[in-house]
């Protein structure tokens, strides 16, 4: 048996950076208080979601890993509280910007980094224009309680990213998300989608999952989003342990046992009959293995 505590939480942000981390570090408080041993803070929290609209102004608040105020602050809480955090900010790197998780382990160590891969464009969420796409090839964490892997947001709707974090040992996913409102279809409510989707990569790959959304509405000079909360952790077989409504800035924690999923996995043979030979089409963008 080897049980771990999973949290997610969520809440609203603002321009007052200094708030939203302490709002940020009050939930993670509050979750290491319940147990929780991976603690999962959701997408760009640092600030409101700026990828609501194209602006250059916001150029200027992405942070190398060094000189990230938020990496250091949650690292040194990480270390404190014996957790593990991934912290989600904007990253500089040379001349690029990426939409990047650093792995705070629970001794306060930065184990790495992961760039977000898949980057959306549509209105409301305009990240091409922040983000370069991120060359970090799925890796996976080794922390003091289990394998982490982490997607961020729209990687959580390629199967494949949840795919290569499993085929690399992760024992549980983590996906930080900023997702609510579509402005172009107001009617549009894609928090089920979104949940199910999910719940399928954690039973398609017998993983515990767990997923932070932020609340709140958030405007641009021309657009506005309201996203939706309903953060939750989800069990090896896609069953929902806990989840959050999608209002409340709250936390949510579940307890797992990484070493009965482990044994889940094996018996049921998904990894055992796999064909990847017969996959080539995955490494195509429209399907056609060869010409």
């Amino acid at each position: 048996m080897r049980n771990v505590t999973l949290a997610a939480t969520q809440m609203a942000c603002s321009w007052d950076i200094d708030d939203n981390i302490a709002r940020a570090e009050s939930l993670v408080r509050a979750a290491a208080h319940d147990g929780a041993q991976i603690i999962l803070l959701q997408e760009l929290f640092e600030t409101p979601y700026f990828c609501i609209e194209e602006d250059s102004r916001h150029f200027p608040l992405a942070r190398t890993v060094d000189d990230s105020q938020l990496v250091r602050h949650f690292g040194a809480l990480a270390a404190e509280l014996g957790v593990v955090l991934p912290i989600s900010f904007f990253e500089r790197a040379g001349q690029c910007l990426f939409n990047t998780v650093a792995v705070a382990d629970a001794d306060g160590a930065i184990l790495g980094t992961y760039r977000k891969t898949h980057i959306p464009q549509n209105p409301g969420y305009e990240e091409k224009y922040y983000f370069s796409h991120g060359d970090s090839d799925f890796p996976v964490f080794d922390t003091r309680f289990g394998r982490l892997g982490c997607g961020i947001c729209w990687d959580q709707w390629f199967p494949e990213t949840a795919r290569c974090l499993a085929l690399k040992g992760a024992e549980v996913l983590v996906y930080p998300t900023a997702i609510g409102s579509e402005p172009t279809d107001p009617a549009c409510d894609s928090a089920g989608h979104w949940r199910r989707t999910m719940q399928g990569h954690a039973a398609a790959n017998m993983l515990p999952l767990v997923a932070s959304n932020r609340i709140g509405v958030e405007r641009g000079d021309r657009t506005e989003v309201t996203f939706y909360g309903t953060s939750f952790v989800a069990g090896p077989t896609g069953e929902i342990l806990t989840d959050a409504d999608r209002t409340s800035q709250t936390h949510i924690t579940a307890t797992v046992d990484l070493d009965e999923a482990a044994a889940q996995r094996t018996a049921w043979g998904l990894f055992r009959d796999r064909r990847p030979e017969r996959y080539g089409a995955l490494m195509t963008m429209d399907g056609r293995a060869s010409r």
